[in-house]
């Protein structure tokens, strides 16, 4: 009887001191830096072009939108020599 006694009560302390613990923290609001990681997170998800995900993202962390774009010389032959500044390439 001592036993069952002792498992019950133990059972309600246990069950009390879960209740009265602090909230979780998923149920505390998101600091502001944490809202913009995980709009962040959802924006290099949603697979967009280079173009459209810098906009974005320099929209998000508040930058000035600096335009983003490949050169228009197209790609360079590994064969050819090229002085660039000074330096080979």
């Amino acid at each position: 009887m001592n036993r069952f006694l002792a498992v019950s009560f133990l059972l309600v302390t246990s069950v009390l001191a879960g209740c009265a613990s602090h909230p979780a923290p998923e149920l505390r609001p998101y600091t502001a830096e944490e809202t913009r990681q995980l709009a962040l997170e959802a924006l290099s998800r949603r697979g967009l072009s280079f173009d459209e995900y810098q906009q974005q993202r320099a929209t998000l962390l508040g930058q000035p939108q600096k335009p983003f774009s490949f050169d228009r010389q197209g790609e360079m032959n590994a064969e050819r020599s090229v002085v660039l500044h000074g330096r080979p390439s």
